[in-house]
């Protein structure tokens, strides 16, 4: 009952009442990862990931969790989509690592500069398109570094980029939990905002909030881009400078199974010059994060990640290189668990900045 096919047969159950919403049947739909890799593979092109969606959110909507379930759901949802309760966290943990005291998580990373992101910032030589750019949440505020090598990369390449400070969480995090209503209403808020900016295209660089824009995209059909996936439609501009580094790709599951995303971000990879680009075993493995998965499935997310990080030491590679904050969050931690944290994990953007300044990552 634990695999696609058993929780499909449970759901069929449950429409028919033929089975009731038990504990038993709760628990075989929390194990799911919702990597929707199980998508990729179906030769019948089952939409297992808006089955699965749909389901939880019947869950939250009619059956009652134990106490404690409900409470570390509930902090845990009400915590991370929340950007000011982030940035007011931000301060602490910043507070914390300065002291130098241990980490109250694996999963916390070690805060670098925080380099503010414009409202505008404007296209370097002839402007080529405007940009709407998703700044995220755990993001935007524990690796604000993504987003400013994002917009760096975006006006080299000669966008106009838009980043309303204003914008919310898009609610990704909250469809995956069942939470389908309050995840709506940020995702309607998320357009609105974009939408009065007046961009050509929405760019996200979270392989789980793409994927979720993507399915809920409303006005703007089409209009919802990955970064790597629009970089390479685009066509490069900006010289290229070299990287002699040796870097471990990993697919993020939402971003190659989800959104198909896969060519792309190694077609940016492969344009660098002096870097060497290496397939990760079991690429298609989901690394445990899964949004919230590795917060209320510990055990199971960190087995997931001790793989995937031995895989990582396998090749050996300079840098580990991903499209999804949740993704390089879990590899560090099990890095962290493994081999005191080497090599560091960082999003493909922050590597084709890196060619394009010439410079070490910021």
């Amino acid at each position: 009952m634990d695999s696609p096919r058993g929780r499909i047969y449970l759901m069929n159950m449950l429409n028919e009442g033929q089975t009731a919403m038990t504990p038993d049947f709760v628990q075989h739909m929390d194990t799911c990862l919702g990597c929707v890799s199980c998508m990729t593979a179906c030769p019948s092109g089952v939409n297992y990931g808006k089955l699965i969606e749909e389901t939880r959110a019947e869950i939250e909507h009619t059956y009652t969790r134990p106490l404690r379930d409900r409470m570390m759901r509930w902090s845990i949802l009400h915590t991370f989509p929340n950007v000011g309760l982030l940035k007011l966290g931000r301060v602490f943990l910043s507070a914390h690592q300065k002291l130098g005291l241990p980490s109250p998580s694996k999963l916390m990373p070690k805060l670098g500069k925080r380099e503010a992101i414009a409202r505008v910032t404007p296209a370097k030589g002839a402007k080529r398109a405007r940009v709407g750019l998703m700044l995220g949440c755990v993001q935007r505020e524990f690796l604000p570094e993504i987003n400013a090598a994002t917009v760096r990369v975006l006006t080299a390449e000669g966008c106009e980029v838009v980043a309303p400070a204003e914008q919310p969480c898009c609610g990704a995090l909250l469809m995956h939990a069942g939470k389908d209503k309050e995840a709506l209403a940020l995702t309607n808020r998320l357009y609105a905002t974009f939408e009065k900016a007046g961009v050509d295209v929405i760019i996200t660089n979270a392989g789980g909030c793409g994927s979720h824009l993507k399915e809920f995209s409303a006005g703007f059909q089409g209009k919802v881009k990955d970064v790597a996936e629009f970089l390479v439609e685009l066509g490069p501009r900006a010289e290229r400078h070299p990287v002699a580094k040796c870097v471990a790709y990993h697919d993020s599951c939402h971003l190659q199974h989800a959104q198909q995303v896969r060519k792309q971000p190694r077609e940016l990879l492969a344009g660098i010059p002096g870097l060497t680009v290496e397939e990760m075993p079991e690429g298609a493995l989901c690394c445990g994060s899964a949004g919230i998965y590795n917060l209320v499935q510990p055990v199971t997310a960190n087995e997931l990640g001790d793989r995937k990080a031995r895989f990582i030491q396998a090749i050996g590679p300079d840098a580990v290189a991903t499209g999804n904050v949740g993704c390089i969050l879990q590899m560090q931690a099990a890095l962290a668990r493994q081999d005191g944290g080497q090599p560091p994990v960082m999003h493909t953007i922050q590597l084709l900045d890196e060619s394009i300044r010439g410079a070490a990552p910021i």
